[in-house]
């Protein structure tokens, strides 16, 4: 962001619960990992990080990998650097 309040990018709405699933998968090897900490399904998972991907496609800014997933979540302020 250049400070102008021009370039702003637009942030996706997420839930609590996909922000959490998020956070857990950047912390965890696996996707049935994060099923285990959360104690869920491994297709819930699955489900949730779907819908993270198409909210932050929807808003122009697509995420198809773990990393790019990432880097969108350090952008917006839900994980620090320290967190991961």
């Amino acid at each position: 962001m250049d400070g102008s309040g021009t370039g702003a990018k637009p942030r996706p709405e997420l839930a609590p619960r996909e922000k959490e699933v998020l956070i857990a998968w950047f912390r965890t090897d696996s996707k049935d990992g994060v099923a285990r900490a959360l104690h869920i399904a491994p297709t819930t998972v699955r489900t949730h990080l779907q819908r993270v991907r198409a909210k932050y496609a929807a808003v122009g800014r697509p995420a198809p990998t773990k990393a790019a997933l990432v880097a969108r979540a350090l952008q917006d302020g839900l994980i620090h650097v320290d967190d991961l």
